[in-house]
């Protein structure tokens, strides 16, 4: 699938409240996003270059070296301020008299011609004698669309103060509503599900609260320029040969991160057995039980270089227990589990009698596929501090895919160890009663303020961009979230089978049965939230919903 070139412009506005900043709702029918609420923006036109000519402040140059570009950087900035005309009706442009223009300007006239693609931006500027003043836009943050979605864009956001005689209309067609809306309500909205945000829109959001103002706010924009998104394939091993991974691959960040020279020198294939150094004193070493829900297998990581802490042992594994005192030589002083399902800490107790090793974690729930036999002598609570030979673990609760579930952050190296809580390649299982859909949110939540780099899996290689691959697993929740609470108004009182066959609609009928389980976590938690109500096995949404 090709990666379209996207541009998108935030319009932010000074209130007595603070920072107000516009955001469209997209479509119901659209293909991509239905529903959402976006910053206006759309793909780069071909003819976009056209109107470098009629752009002032800023030179082609001058923007593409800020934006990591051989050339064109100012073609998105066009392509933002069109997407905003077209969508909003607010143009970002100067009259003849290096004025911006007012909403009675006679180019509003021309906005249909411009949505249509029948009058291109130059042709526009042209024909009123307009001028695009680039540098009052500021590049804030740049963004790649995961794969699994129907499209995919690579879209440069920018920011801008919204001009303050013009006055915003939705275009009907592609945007059906629109809002001025403090960026911190707009995130309390979308955590509370009344809002369906994406992960870009949510990062932006992010950013923007953190300031009083808008001048505030635009000097910190130009000073600050995003980092450069990784996008040149890096040389790596798999099965003894050389071999260039993409951006996408999932050995990608592991491979940038232990050979950022690009000497092509790590393996792009987890080996059970084989120990791999992903970060200093940190050695993964990966159980022999590959499976569908386990990947390639179980993670341990080896922490320390004199004396060794033991996160999740794993299944009770004869082979890979003997490996695990192979490589650390038996001088084992700890062993931190992050739950108890039985790929992760059975293995604990070989440990323990051949070591005399200290454990940590929590106490297995009640419920099938719980290692009851596990027996920690200290059960940490959250924010605790754990010392290591490899530094301090930072002990964090993060329920949800189990109630016990601890995620471990290595503080100096903002390393998070994640067991089950964030995996590689696919979503983690929500099962009630155990699993709590609300709870692994609120988790997730409360991981985006931790200082994270990278992220160590249970399941799968290093993993690079933790902001954004939070955002996208909290964005992906809340974007069936409301699919189920749209289908449960529109159906109830329903059975949670029929309500399934409605809200995953575009999963297979064969796992429908698994899906059902998630939409019942789904269920539980809009009930906790008062949105939805169970009796006598219907599901019913509340007046709220």
């Amino acid at each position: 699938m090709d990666i379209r070139p996207a541009a998108t412009l935030a319009l932010v506005r000074d209130t007595p409240e603070g920072i107000e900043v516009l955001l469209l709702q997209r479509t119901w029918n659209a293909v991509f996003l239905p529903g959402f609420y976006v910053f206006p923006g759309g793909a780069v036109d071909q003819q976009e270059s056209r109107g470098r000519q009629h752009a002032a402040g800023l030179k082609d140059t001058e923007i593409s070296h800020t934006m990591s570009l051989s050339e064109g950087g100012a073609d998105y900035m066009l392509a933002a301020v069109r997407e905003c005309f077209e969508e909003a009706g607010v143009l970002v442009a100067m009259d003849a008299d290096r004025q911006l223009i007012s909403g009675d300007h006679p180019a509003h006239d021309d906005r249909k011609a411009v949505f249509k693609g029948e009058l291109p931006l130059a042709e526009l500027c042209q024909r009123h004698q307009l001028t695009i003043p680039l540098d009052r836009l500021a590049y804030l943050s740049h963004w790649i669309t995961p794969p699994g979605p129907p499209r995919r864009f690579d879209t440069r956001f920018f920011v801008t103060e919204a001009p303050k005689n013009q006055y915003v209309s939705h275009d009907g067609e592609e945007t059906i509503d629109h809002v001025w809306i403090r960026p911190e309500q707009a995130l309390q909205e979308h955590r509370a599900g009344t809002r369906l945000m994406t992960l870009p829109t949510l990062g932006t959001l992010r950013v923007l609260r953190d300031f009083d103002s808008v001048e505030s706010l635009m000097r910190y924009a130009w000073a600050n320029p995003p980092e450069p998104y990784p996008s040149q394939p890096w040389p790596a091993i798999r099965r003894g040969k050389p071999v260039f991974l993409e951006p996408d691959s999932p050995a990608y960040a592991e491979a940038v991160k232990l050979d950022p020279e690009g000497e092509g020198s790590t393996r792009a294939e987890i080996v059970p057995g084989e120990p791999v150094e992903v970060a200093a004193g940190v050695i993964r070493l990966t159980a022999p039980n590959p499976g569908v829900m386990t990947g390639p297998g179980t993670n341990t990581y080896i922490l320390g270089d004199k004396r060794f802490t033991v996160l999740d042992p794993g299944p009770d594994n004869a082979g890979h227990i003997e490996r695990i005192l192979e490589v650390t030589g038996g001088r084992i002083d700890s062993v931190v589990v992050t739950h108890t399902h039985l790929d992760h800490s059975p293995g604990t107790r070989a440990l323990k009698e051949k070591t005399g090793c200290r454990v940590y974690g929590r106490s297995a729930p009640d419920g099938p596929g719980q290692d009851h036999k596990f027996a920690p002598d200290e059960q940490p609570e959250h924010g605790d501090l754990i010392e290591t030979d490899a530094g301090i673990l930072k002990v964090l609760h993060t329920p949800g895919h189990a109630s016990n579930h601890l995620c471990f952050l290595l503080e100096d190296q903002q390393l998070l160890f994640s067991g089950d809580h964030i995996m590689q390649g696919s979503t983690v299982v929500i099962n009630p009663p155990d699993g709590d859909m609300k709870a692994y949110l609120e988790s997730l939540y409360e991981l985006l303020a931790e200082p994270i780099r990278f992220i160590a899996p249970a399941h799968g290689f290093v993993m690079g961009q933790p902001q954004a691959i939070i955002d996208y697993l909290i964005t992906h929740r809340m974007a069936r979230e409301h699919k189920i609470a749209r289908a449960l108004a529109k159906l109830s009182p329903v059975t949670l089978k029929d309500l399934t066959s409605k809200a995953y609609g575009d999963v297979p009928a064969a796992i429908h049965g698994v899906a059902a389980r998630s939409a019942l976590a789904h269920l539980l938690k809009l009930e906790a939230d008062g949105r939805a109500v169970q009796e006598d096995g219907l599901w019913q949404a509340t007046k709220t919903t």
